[in-house]
């Protein structure tokens, strides 16, 4: 892995699993050889099987866990996420698990360390946008999880029964980003932000058939 953060399974930029751009022409929701109807994007790969059926689409309110997606979401932009979901144990690993206050006094040296570390994205920009990003975080004035899920949608929502019924971007996340750009935060555009909502549950758009669909 380069410095570039590119990867051969790469869809479009900031693509979630259940986008458009991450798998256009596919069937929407498909049984497995356990009989149980899932999106059909963690079909064929046992850890997005298990990503799905236990966290994406789960409504999540840990700050800490927040302050993870967030940062994951942004080192994804580019990728597809089954490549941040494998490096996951490595990056908290480097992270320290996330504790905001301590992966803000992490340093320079820190950042020449994990640019060698070629068990995460080796990418400087992600890298240190994740340790100005525990700054923002202990900076706010209100818990994360307070703040983004002021931005979740209100009110019914139709359940998505085609890929094209699925937006990379929402007035929501649009503002969403905005305000925490406002903050200080980075790699938080408008895509992403929609992607960390996907999988925070701040949206649910598991597909219409799907037996994970409105729990």
């Amino acid at each position: 892995m380069t410095s570039t953060d590119q990867h051969p399974e790469s869809p479009s930029p900031s693509a979630s699993p259940a986008t458009p751009a991450a798998a256009p022409t596919r069937s929407v929701v498909v049984v497995g050889d356990d009989g149980v109807a899932r999106c059909s994007w963690s079909a064929n790969d046992a850890e997005y099987r298990r990503y799905h059926d236990e966290e994406w689409g789960t409504p999540q309110h840990d700050p800490r866990a927040l302050y993870e997606k967030l940062c994951l979401e942004g080192f994804q932009a580019g990728l597809s996420w089954i490549t941040i979901l494998r490096r996951r144990p490595a990056f908290r690993e480097v992270f320290h698990g996330f504790d905001p206050a301590r992966v803000a006094a992490m340093t320079e040296s820190d950042v020449q360390r994990l640019l060698g570390d070629e068990r995460i994205i080796r990418h400087r920009g992600k890298i240190e946008a994740t340790i100005s990003n525990a700054k923002a975080t202990l900076a706010l004035d209100a818990p994360l999880d307070e703040l983004m899920w002021g931005f979740a949608p209100r009110g019914a929502r139709e359940r998505p029964r085609a890929w094209g019924d699925v937006p990379a971007v929402t007035a929501e996340s649009t503002a969403l980003s905005k305000e925490l750009r406002g903050r200080a935060f980075r790699f938080v555009g408008p895509t992403t932000m929609y992607a960390l909502m996907q999988a925070t549950g701040m949206v649910d758009d598991h597909f219409a058939g799907c037996f994970r669909a409105g729990r």
